[in-house]
């Protein structure tokens, strides 16, 4: 029996492929669908089982679309910049760019080993200057319309990165890639993009994505609108506007919080108050949207005075509010909130009711009472209901002027100055006569210097020559600005750059992007909700704000993809030793054994653990599968197998469609099944490789070029099925043999179990269905490795110790094992 010499056979059709450009594709032939994949970091230790996983489900959904008459769009590229390649060549002292190359061309081969079929031509990564020059212009256009600007700001800093940190890039008080070190605050000047401009549109169109609804929630917590009102607060002969959604409350104020990051923090604070405030500061970690933190402040030493009573109301700091939400200052009410219910009580404050439920008093507050109700002492306003009360409280304080509506976002500006080199540079540069110059387009890219210093601040300032620049309004001495941008900007368009990835004289070319655009179908991990995801929305919508494309969401469909747990059920790190890599998998088993395994565990959205006997049954199926197509005996296919097929041709298309993979290969296996050692046709068996052919495209090219075809199967037609061969007497009779099955290794496990020995399996059926049991008792017995012999129930010479004919019924047969 020849061997299944999967290397030879995956190695000669990725040449093939690779030679023909059969996945080239050009605009307007046809119906298009782009599909994508997140722009991968290229990382120097290559693919790990979740890339492979992931490309995989892009892949096979790229080639089920291919074949059904689509013109597929399905590049790759790098999204090479970035902190882990700089701090990776600072260790072994090589340069990013040259560590970054050496990355992606292993990257490369990498993929290609596992048989993707990206189009190759269209390849980008972040760090070409033909790239990065449009991330500068794009921000010379946010520049120019007052959506890119630049201020000094408390901001989240990282001491491992050395760098700056966006609010989203901050975890739980930690940074993003470094789970074991605490954020810290430093007050510096940075850039930052006005996302905030589009809040609202952003918050709206979500409804109207298909997207996972985890993610969708996700972003619009994100966002956070609130709709409340804007009340003023005089504190020391200054009035301060203090934002609520409970005006309701504000007979139960018993202090005010400001924020530790307030601007004006220090014109409240007292003499006396000062070292306090200051010993209090000291122990702030981060400015971010934290909620799971210890409530912590100190008093200020001043007072606000309450609009309706004029009581003094105690102001203290606070870590739990931050400075860009509303005017960094809030009301406390203990009685009527959580948070400040534990601040309250930490610093021995005031708790006063003002709200009760309908149905009941509450004598003693034990935990902040947050629900509607009835207020009380509160002057005029007792007795009306909560959302009653809110309207009447508002109107009287603004017939006196101290209050408006307002809708507020959590969502904040995107913080993108980054104090690395590893990035594109921002393109502004600094003039004592002239200020901020944004630099003229005509002069883009400014280009990353190859020389810098390491490990003395900022990098790109100590290169004096590209810092020391002349001004382009007057010509006079000037300095460059010296922070990269965030290399999430970079991520945030690649996607309309791969329409047109070649070109030199603009972004793209807007007929392209009509064309393929938006994706159609998106693959990526769901803790890009907050940052990649929400950041390409934003730079969408601005894009289409200066008539560049006409749509208003880059991705139509989002898939979010499970992650693969090591054989230990734990997430797969080098320190547990539970690490599977995919090269070794494909060089033991082959890329096509690896891809049908991947998707078979589970539902690709499902998380899911490696299993080393699931890749040898794959292995081996698909060696059954090889050794069958070596030795087909063609000839015509039997009316039910027919029925079977076309029955599988409709459940694999929509198991496939709707994301099922797993279900498909069920389906396949037990068509596979079906087909094993009798006659079928050629054009049955070339159906059964072109339903195979999305899982397994290596093996499926070279039989069907066995069959005796010459052009690839990549480029076939898919199946089509017809509803009347679809026969249901058919699919009862295969239930039944499906149930039958089903008892018999009930039973044998019973046996094993036991530890009796049998060697045989009597049956006994109705008269009517003995020829179906006969039919399948060799299938049925090589699965649970045992002979069957059948008899009919009513049949005199059959053998029957124990009588266990008695038990036949229709579709159920009675079973004897010795």
């Amino acid at each position: 029996m020849k061997k299944y010499q999967f290397k030879a056979i995956e190695e000669k059709w990725q040449k093939k492929w690779e030679k023909s450009k059969i996945f080239e594709v050009k605009e307007y032939k046809g119906k298009k669908f782009y599909c994508l994949e997140m722009y991968p970091y290229p990382s120097s230790s290559g693919l790990h089982m979740g890339h492979a996983f992931n490309y995989t489900i892009g892949d096979i959904y790229a080639r089920f679309k291919r074949m059904n008459g689509f013109n597929v769009l399905y590049p790759v590229g790098y999204d090479s910049f970035g902190l882990p390649a700089e701090n990776a060549a600072i260790k072994t002292k090589t340069h990013p760019e040259k560590f970054t190359n050496s990355a992606i061309k292993n990257f490369i081969t990498q993929q290609k080993k596992l048989g993707f079929s990206y189009d190759w031509s269209r390849l980008l990564w972040s760090h070409d200057p033909n790239y990065y020059k449009w991330n500068q212009w794009i921000f010379l256009k946010m520049f120019e319309k007052g959506l890119a600007y630049r201020k000094k700001s408390a901001v989240n800093f990282c001491s491992k990165c050395e760098t700056v940190l966006a609010n989203e890039q901050v975890h739980n008080g930690k940074c993003w890639r470094h789970q074991d070190t605490d954020v810290e605050i430093k007050y510096l000047e940075q850039w930052f993009l006005k996302i905030t401009e589009y809040a609202e549109e952003l918050l709206k169109e979500i409804e109207k994505l298909n997207w996972p609804e985890k993610i969708k929630t996700m972003q619009r917590n994100w966002i956070g609108k609130s709709d409340g009102y804007e009340i003023i607060f005089e504190i020391n002969g200054e009035k301060w506007p203090v934002f609520t959604t409970r005006p309701d409350t504000i007979f139960g104020v018993t202090f005010m919080v400001i924020s530790a990051q307030h601007p004006k923090l220090f014109d409240i604070v007292s003499e006396k108050n000062k070292k306090d405030v200051e010993k209090f500061l000291k122990k702030i970690k981060s400015v971010s949207q934290k909620t799971q933190i210890e409530k912590e402040g100190a008093f200020t030493g001043s007072y606000a005075l309450h609009p309706f009573t004029k009581e003094k109301i105690p102001i203290w700091v606070g870590n739990f509010v931050l400075a860009d939400y509303g005017s960094g200052i809030v009301m406390g009410v203990p009685a009527h909130d959580e948070r400040d219910f534990e601040f309250a009580k930490k610093y021995n404050l005031p708790i006063k009711q003002v709200v009760k439920p309908i149905d009941k008093e509450i004598k003693n507050l034990n935990e902040a009472y947050t629900s509607s109700g009835i207020l009380i002492n509160s002057k005029e306003f007792s007795g009306l209901y909560t959302e009653e009360a809110k309207e009447h409280i508002f109107i009287a304080l603004n017939e006196k002027g101290l209050a408006r509506k307002k809708t507020l976002y959590k969502l904040k500006d995107w913080l993108i100055s980054r104090q690395r080199y590893w990035g594109t540079p921002i393109p502004i540069i600094y003039c004592n006569k002239c200020g901020i110059v944004p630099v003229p387009e005509k002069d883009l890219p400014v280009l990353l210097p190859k020389k810098v210093i390491f490990g003395k601040g900022n990098p790109l300032s100590t290169n004096k020559k590209f810092v020391n620049t002349k001004c382009p309004k007057c010509n006079g001495k000037a300095r460059r600005e010296t922070d990269t941008m965030d290399t999430f900007f970079d991520s945030s368009w690649y996607y309309l750059r791969f329409c047109d990835n070649k070109n030199k004289n603009e972004i793209f070319d807007k007929k392209k992007v009509e064309y393929w655009m938006p994706v159609d179908f998106y693959v990526g991990g769901a803790e890009h909700a907050t940052m990649h995801l929400i950041y390409s929305r934003f730079i969408l919508k601005f894009l289409r704000d200066l008539g560049l494309v006409k749509f208003n969401e880059p991705f139509t469909r989002l898939f979010n993809q499970g992650m693969i747990h090591g054989e230990d059920g734990y997430v797969m790190s080098k320190s547990r030793g539970n690490v599977v890599d995919p090269l070794d998998i494909v060089k033991k088993y082959g890329s096509d054994s690896l891809r049908f395994f991947l998707v078979s565990m589970a539902s690709p959205d499902k998380d899911t653990s490696w299993n080393s006997l699931g890749i040898e049954s794959s292995h081996k199926f698909l060696s059954n599968v090889f050794y069958f197509f070596l030795n087909i005996k063609l000839g015509k296919t039997k009316e039910k197998t027919e029925s079977k097929i076309n029955k599988t041709i409709k459940e694999v298309t929509e198991n496939i469609e709707n994301l099922n993979y797993n279900i498909a290969i069920i389906k396949l296996r037990s068509l596979f099944e079906e087909i094993t050692n009798q006659e079928i046709s050629k054009e049955d068996a070339e159906t059964f490789l072109k339903l195979l052919h999305p899982f397994c495209p290596h093996l499926t090219e070279e039989l069907w070029e066995r069959l005796g075809n010459k052009n690839f199967i990549s480029l076939e037609k898919w199946p089509k099925y017809d509803e009347n061969k679809i026969n249901k007497k058919f699919e009862e009779e295969d239930k039944i043999i499906e149930n039958l099955y089903e008892d018999l290794k009930n039973i044998i496990n019973i046996f094993k179990k036991t530890n009796k020995k049998f060697s045989k399996v009597y049956l006994y059926t109705i008269p009517s269905e003995l020829n179906l049991f006969k039919e399948n008792s060799k299938l049925l017995g090589k699965k649970i490795n045992s002979e069957i012999i059948v008899f009919s129930a009513s049949d005199p010479k059959k053998y029957d110790p124990e009588n266990k004919s008695k038990k036949a019924r229709p579709g159920k047969p009675g079973i004897y094992v010795e």
